[in-house]
């Protein structure tokens, strides 16, 4: 067995097998888990447009714009609708046949638009 000599540490061919393993299952676990789809999530976000707007900054004050917001934020909001942490006719039916992955694109596609809010200043 060939044994790599770092100055007063020392180590086995097979430590080093198993440090390499360790870091890349390390680096696997560190990327998303499922990766987001924002062109589907375009597509679920067709019937969103007519309380949102086509491109998720609403006009009407009773909507919340969608544009621009955090992917995390979003991801949180469609899931506290479906446990009904969050309490809202409309959006529960919404996503009553959505999935995971879709509330995954749903949000990456709205992070990703512009929003149109902004700061006033006096």
């Amino acid at each position: 067995m060939t044994t790599l000599s770092l100055g007063p540490l020392s180590l086995g061919g097979c430590t080093i097998r198993v440090a390499a393993c360790a870091g890349l299952l390390l680096s696997l676990l560190a990327a998303p888990a499922i990766a987001q789809n924002v062109q589907r999530g375009a597509e679920l976000s067709k019937p969103c447009a007519a309380c949102h707007g086509a491109d998720g900054n609403s006009i009407a004050p009773t909507f919340p714009r969608l544009a621009g917001q955090y992917e995390d934020y979003l991801l949180h909001a469609l899931r506290s609708y479906r446990t009904g942490a969050r309490k809202n006719a409309i959006m529960t039916a919404q996503i009553a046949n959505l999935s995971e992955q879709d509330f995954r694109d749903l949000a990456a596609y709205y992070a990703r638009l512009k929003g149109t809010l902004s700061t006033v200043r006096n």
